[in-house]
Order: structure tokens, then sequence, then C-alpha cells
């Protein structure tokens, strides 16, 4: 079963549905799942380099303490699933095709989800600058990832085309937030649904499809 999710690395929602789709994974524990990380990005028109936080927060939310409420609200969230969510500690907030490039890279070696990971946790507990190319070199490393070869590959245009083709193609089909969980290429599911909520998707995709007559 193939499971394209389809995600932003600062989009805490897409954090918390990740661990719901393992849990889900879990309930199911023979179920043979191959997942692949497609590119969305909740704010492109962001400079490479990213803004400070504290200017991101005023424009979007009006200020820290209307954010501090929405933050308040996903921690409780997050610690279900066992995310401690540091919102404090982010200094700023990235342009994120960077990251997807990343990403895209992993997957050439099987390592897309471990990266995912890695941005997930890094960007949203620890603070991590996951726009910086040095940032997402360690990250690379980290990952089992030849972290040189990572930061030349994200330091020139390698695989931006691709990622923002990919981007494209899913607003295309009508993706407009995320995250969003397409199984099968059939069956999607929009949000970080409870876990329960993978599993009629998973029994559907597991049906033998019948042949279409000419």
């Amino acid at each position: 079963m193939r499971i394209d999710i389809v995600a932003d690395f600062v989009c805490p929602w897409c954090f918390i549905g990740q661990r719901r789709l393992q849990r889900a994974m879990a309930m199911r524990p023979k179920l043979s799942v191959a997942r692949t990380w497609r590119p969305f990005q909740l704010n492109p028109d962001l400079p490479l380099e990213g803004v400070s936080r504290e200017l991101y927060l005023q424009l979007k939310f009006g200020g820290l303490r209307s954010a501090e409420r929405i933050h308040a609200a996903l921690a409780t969230a997050g610690a279900r699933d066992g995310i401690e969510f540091a919102f404090d500690r982010i200094r700023r907030t990235p342009n994120t095709l960077n990251a997807h490039r990343l990403v895209r890279l992993a997957a050439a070696s099987g390592r897309a989800d471990v990266v995912a990971e890695a941005l997930f946790t890094g960007y949203f507990s620890a603070g991590l600058d996951i726009g910086d190319v040095d940032a997402l070199a360690r990250v690379a490393a980290g990952a089992g990832l030849d972290g040189r070869a990572a930061r030349a590959h994200l330091a020139g245009g390698s695989g931006t085309a691709e990622v923002l083709a990919e981007e494209h193609r899913a607003r295309r089909i009508g993706i407009d937030a995320v995250p969003c969980f397409i199984i099968d290429g059939d069956y999607a599911l929009a949000g970080a649904q409870d876990p329960e909520m993978f599993l009629p998707l998973f029994d559907l995709a597991l049906v033998p499809r019948l042949p279409v007559e000419a």
C-alpha cells in the first residue's frame, strides 16, 4: 500500500497527523506501507532566509498573545501523540523549499521518513531553523546521509523545479490545506484525523479491483 503524505514541516497539524498515521499503521501491523512525502508550502512567498518569528506571528495572528492561545491548544493535542511542542524556542519562521528539497534527496536513499521526523522535531521541539542550509546539512548527517553532499545539493538548484512542480500538482488537484493523506492514489483523508479514521480507508484500499471492461 502506498500512502502519499502532503505536508509542510512548519505545520504543527502535519506533525500531529504524521504521528496519528503511525498509530493507525500500528493498528494494522501486517500492513505493508510505503510512505511518500509530497511537498506543500504554507508560506511560499516568504524570502528564502525566512522572517523573524515575532514578525510572522504579528502578521498571521495579530501578535503573540493571540498566538499563545493557539499554541496552548496545539501543545495539548500534541502531548497526546508524544510531541513536545516548544514554540518559545522558535526564532525564525523559515521558507521550507529547501527542507522539501532535502526530503526529496533523502527519498533516493530510503531515508525520507527519518529526515521528515527530524525536521518536525528539530523545528517544533528545538527551534531549529529548517530553512538554513547548514542546519539542514546537519539534519541530513544525523539521518545517515552525507552531510557535505546534502549541503552542496541544497546550495545549488537541484530538485527545486521538481519540488515546485509537485506542489503545483497538489494544488491543481484541489489540495489547499495540509496534512492530506492519499492512500493508493484513490482515497484521501484531510487533516490530522484520529488514527481510527485511517482504518476504513486501509480496508478499502486492500479490496481487489475488478478489471475494467474494454
